[in-house]
């Protein structure tokens, strides 16, 4: 007897099964080609020839390329926190979660220099992804209390916002620092500040 189901179920199978996993595809594609190009010189038929979609196929996923720079961010941030986390659950000592999060980046300075543009252009309130940056940082609020510097006892009091900002604009520094000369080791100065900005009752997650 045939299942009365069946073409039902065969129905919904198709392009619509592989939806997710295709636009997974795509974004991945956007990073790669965001990393070595940047985004103004990434064009939407080098994503798709990375994806191996057409360029049609990827225009009925993402309708531009400024829908695909905020999906590749997203996803760039995804993959941080699951490395973050990992770390964490591995028992890394937590002034090293960060620097260890950013090792892969710091070891390759031209995608290094990429994702760096994209940061500074966003600050153009105009520009596409400069909401994703402002949004990003409130998220990463919530992982700083507020407290003293670790650097004395009557160390100053910041704010967890304050925190969040000390600790994005050293990143930012050390990005340029490390670009300007490759060879000095930058990264082993961002696990001091994330001890000196912890607090007694536990550092940054």
């Amino acid at each position: 007897m045939r299942d009365p189901d069946a073409s039902g179920r065969h129905a919904r199978r198709g392009p619509y099964s592989t939806t997710p996993a295709r636009r997974a595809e795509i974004v991945r594609a956007a990073l790669a080609s965001f990393a070595e190009h940047g985004y103004e010189r990434a064009s939407i038929r080098d994503i798709a020839a990375r994806a191996n979609v057409t360029h049609a196929a990827l225009l009925r996923h993402f309708a531009s390329k400024d829908e695909l720079l905020l999906a590749a961010l997203a996803q760039r941030d995804a993959d941080d926190e699951q490395l973050a986390m990992r770390l964490m659950q591995s028992k890394a000592p937590a002034e090293r979660v960060l620097s260890s999060v950013f090792a892969e980046e710091f070891a390759h300075p031209d995608r290094q220099r990429n994702w760096l543009a994209i940061t500074v252009a966003a600050t153009n309130p105009d520009h596409p992804a400069h909401e994703f940056f402002i949004a990003r940082r409130e998220r990463m609020r919530s992982h700083f209390s507020s407290g003293r510097l670790g650097t004395a006892d009557d160390g100053e009091e910041l704010t967890a916002d304050e925190k969040v900002t000390m600790m994005l604009a050293m990143i930012d520094g050390l990005r340029i620092q490390a670009l300007l000369d490759p060879s000095r080791e930058t990264l082993p100065l961002l696990e001091t500040f994330m001890r000196l900005i912890a607090t007694r009752e536990g550092a940054a997650g």
